[in-house]
């Protein structure tokens, strides 16, 4: 069996230690303090509250590590969800229901890439994806790829090869509108480059 290797942190170290001691004896996982020169597969954060300094460290993690990132809280509403997701955890959970066999179980689907909400919240996350895409996304004519019916067709033609001027003439835009379509990829998504957004719509099946 192939063993997730696990950081836990926490503001206190009684949490801290806590926790990984109820993690340490499970065959699934290995608990590795923070001295360890290897990045963790995933990282447990524990907190009381998803506030400031919290939302802090989950960007701080994300930023600096290629570590998945798991949030046990206390407290855990719609409004803590949204900015929990916005800082890059891939699952969430509530610290009254942080059993042993839970927290093997999200640990074990953040290291397959797969995220967990608590299911109580999962609805109201979707039915606020439903309510962006309807009430802000397609009105500008926006997919929730992040990417416009125009722009995906600008970077289907770059993707083949044409430059700036043959896409103009292609779709009979000005040169101008097609190099402000791709400066707009580019800094919305913080894209490089246009072979950067390329590179991104591929990866992403866009094009």
């Amino acid at each position: 069996m192939t063993r997730t290797t696990v950081r836990v942190y926490a503001r206190d170290p009684i949490s801290e230690a806590g926790v990984s001691s109820q993690l340490r004896p499970r065959p699934e996982v290995r608990v590795v303090g923070p001295d360890e020169i290897d990045a963790p597969e995933v990282v447990l954060v524990i907190v009381d509250a998803v506030d400031d300094e919290a939302l802090n460290t989950l960007r701080f993690l994300r930023r600096n590590g290629d570590s998945a990132v798991i949030l046990v809280s206390s407290h855990l509403d719609d409004k803590d969800l949204v900015r929990a997701i916005e800082s890059g955890v891939v699952g969430l959970v509530r610290r009254a229901e942080a059993t042993p066999d839970r927290l093997v179980s999200v640990i074990a689907a953040a290291s397959l890439g797969e995220g967990t909400v608590p299911p109580d919240l999962l609805g109201r996350l979707l039915d606020q994806v439903g309510r962006l895409q309807r009430t802000v996304l397609d009105p500008r004519g926006i997919a929730f790829t992040g990417l416009a019916a125009r722009e995906v067709e600008v970077l289907k033609l770059v993707a083949e090869g044409w430059d700036t001027a043959q896409i103009a003439t292609k779709l009979a835009y000005s040169e101008r509108t097609v190099k402000n379509v791709l400066h707009d990829v580019t800094t919305r998504l913080q894209l490089r480059n246009r072979s950067h957004a390329v590179a991104y719509a591929l990866r992403e099946g866009l094009i």
